[in-house]
């Protein structure tokens, strides 16, 4: 089959998707409509079409003057921007596709489909809002965008299914492709004596990096433990915010227990990951984070927050511990049960790689894709 995407940008979590299904035969197009900081092109080099014209003049206008104190402007383009239509119906037919997955519920997509409806190419929202919500907005605004846009829609976010959650007609879910890497028996577990921690994540407010080394700096005076953070750290936001934690870890003599490293490559990250004994995540405002997914396929084992997208992938006192959003508390109570416990630690990383060895396979992920081929196909 020959796969065409279409996202804001080539994200690392695509990588291993990209990779099977090229292994497996299948020919693959990616347009994005920028270029990431960090993006891995090992496997597919994506074609990077951008934005309109006009849009860019607006853009400029909107981040550089009327925002330009304001670190969230930049997303504007992920909801508002639109492409060179041109450009784009060009690209499409050049690679005659059998199947368009297309990111996110955007002023870019509904031009997308607009644009090449005529060409009767299947097509899929692919978001990560779940599977299962507590509501569906049905307001009019809402009831235009979703008939301008594709009727099934794919999503690696369960949610929470219960009475009082309803589940969106055409919705299915498909979990992220993860590859395991590595047994737990196979890994050195506590270098140095240490539990070593990482996280990673963009230097912005909402990673609650602060509150993390607030709750380590607590936890290190009666435990042997280390902490990494890597995240990217490409705007003058970005470097703000890291320049505040790293005066933190001076002002609290930290520097000796806690590193912070910035825009590591794939091949850095990895390497973390082998080192690392916990991995930690204590973002709030996280529609599904991949990173702890990664972590788990290196059987490490992991805590987020109970409002992350994926931590539906983790099962609490199985393969990691889910705290209360935004709560210092309880994340200091998980982080403290987990650490305190290291046989119990080792088990859950080996709980980990099985979870990912079992549940995030290619084989589920392009079942998914052809469930929603066959729902398009009835649709027609």
């Amino acid at each position: 089959m020959r796969f065409l995407y279409i996202a804001p940008r080539y994200h690392t979590n695509q990588a291993p998707v990209m990779k099977y299904l090229t292994q497996n035969g299948h020919k693959v197009c990616f347009i994005s409509h920028y270029r990431g900081k960090i993006e891995d092109y090992s496997v597919v080099q994506p074609v990077i079409l951008g934005y309109a014209k006009l849009f860019y003049i607006w853009e400029k206008f909107y981040v550089s003057i009327l925002n330009r104190n304001n670190s969230k402007a930049v997303d504007m383009k992920l909801k508002f921007g639109f492409p060179p239509v041109r450009k784009l119906r060009k690209e499409v037919k050049k690679f005659a596709p059998d199947v368009m997955i297309i990111r996110e519920r955007s002023v870019y997509s509904i031009i997308t489909c607009l644009a090449c409806r005529g060409m009767h190419i299947p097509m899929i929202l692919y978001n990560q809002s779940p599977l299962w919500e507590e509501t569906i907005k049905n307001d009019p605004a809402h009831k235009i965008v979703r008939a301008l846009l594709p009727k099934v829609r794919m999503t690696p976010v369960k949610g929470t299914e219960d009475r009082d959650c309803v589940k969106e007609e055409g919705a299915v879910f498909i979990p992220f492709v993860i590859e395991p890497r590595e047994r737990a028996r196979d890994k050195q577990w506590f270098q140095k004596e240490n539990v070593n921690i990482l996280c990673i994540g963009k230097y912005e407010k909402r990673k609650n990096i602060r509150m993390l080394l607030e709750v380590f700096e607590e936890l290190h005076v009666k435990y042997a433990l280390s902490l990494t953070i890597a995240g990217e750290c490409s705007s003058r936001f970005h470097r703000e915010y890291r320049a505040q934690q790293e005066t933190f870890v001076k002002e609290h003599d930290l520097q000796g227990e806690v590193t912070l490293l910035q825009n590591l490559g794939r091949q850095e990250i990895e390497e973390l990951y082998r080192k690392t004994d916990l991995f930690v995540l204590p973002s709030t405002d996280e529609p599904a984070s991949v990173s702890q997914l990664e972590a788990m396929a290196f059987s490490v084992p992991v805590i987020c927050s109970d409002k992350n997208g994926t931590a539906c992938y983790v099962e609490s006192g199985v393969n990691g511990y889910l705290f209360q959003d935004n709560q210092k508390k309880s994340l200091k109570e998980e982080m403290e049960r987990m650490v305190a416990d290291r046989g119990k630690m080792t088990q859950m990383g080996e709980n980990g790689y099985e979870y990912i060895k079992d549940n995030c396979s290619f084989s589920r992920y392009y079942d998914g894709i052809l469930q929603c081929m066959d729902r398009i196909k009835k649709q027609e």
